[in-house]
């Protein structure tokens, strides 16, 4: 084994045992809850290390750097999540190689995806990305829509043809009401989960939680975690 697959193997089996630990103090079932590995600014030779570890979900918040490193990987059975802000003019791109998009925030960016997935001939996952610090009608600082927003957005997806409306994904917010209440930020996420299932059922994914609080997202009842740096390491600065 090299020594940087040992050094994923040890920081992956580490963050098992959170995960695992985080489930058993909720009640809940450690298979109810993916792991999805963010591997933004490292290389695909990463990706497929991660791959013999027995990683299935990874993630990036960029096309330029996805794109490429999808490609090199396209002979892996990985499911590939975008999770970065995303413009309209980049959703022929994601639509090419991701699964799963977990950041749709605004009615443009369903209108795009939607007709790239149809030129490509896939199906994309869609989350609709909540900004717990968005004033209302307006989006937050790291992406994503007002709560009051949730509903139009939602529906649109649902109604799109290429699109599945699969859930709601959040990043702990840095300010407003929420910021550093990373727990309760999660819990309305998941009140706001509970009212999109009541209107759209199949729409029970719930992506929240990073590094530093994943163990929140779990206790609060999330389906899928986004970890990074506690898999990969601390990233290199670029440039």
């Amino acid at each position: 084994m090299t020594d940087r697959k040992a050094e994923l193997a040890e920081n992956l089996a580490r963050v098992e045992e959170r995960i695992a630990a985080a489930c058993a103090a909720a009640g809940r079932r450690r298979e109810d809850v993916t792991l999805i590995v963010v591997t933004k600014t490292y290389p695909a030779d990463d990706v497929r290390l991660l791959h013999e570890l027995g990683v299935r979900h990874v993630a990036e918040n960029k096309d330029q750097d996805a794109r490429p490193k999808a490609a090199a990987c396209a002979d892996l059975d990985l499911t590939w999540h975008f999770v970065g802000q995303l413009q309209t003019n980049k959703a022929k791109s994601v639509a090419g190689y991701a699964q799963v998009v977990q950041s749709v925030d605004r009615l443009r960016l369903v209108s795009a995806l939607s007709a790239a997935a149809v030129r490509n001939g896939r199906e994309l996952d869609c989350l609709v990305q909540v900004a717990l610090d968005a004033e209302s009608g307006e989006r937050g600082d790291r992406g994503g829509l007002a709560p009051e927003g949730l509903g139009e957005v939602a529906d649109a997806v649902e109604a799109a043809e290429g699109l599945r409306l699969r859930g709601l994904m959040t990043v702990a917010p840095l300010a407003g009401p929420y910021a550093g209440r990373q727990r309760a930020a999660f819990d309305r996420l998941m009140e706001l989960s509970s009212r999109l299932r009541a209107a759209h059922p199949a729409a029970n994914m719930v992506s929240a939680g990073m590094s530093a609080d994943l163990e929140d997202a779990v206790a609060a009842g999330a389906t899928h975690v986004r970890i990074g740096t506690a898999v990969l390491g601390v990233r290199p600065r670029l440039g």
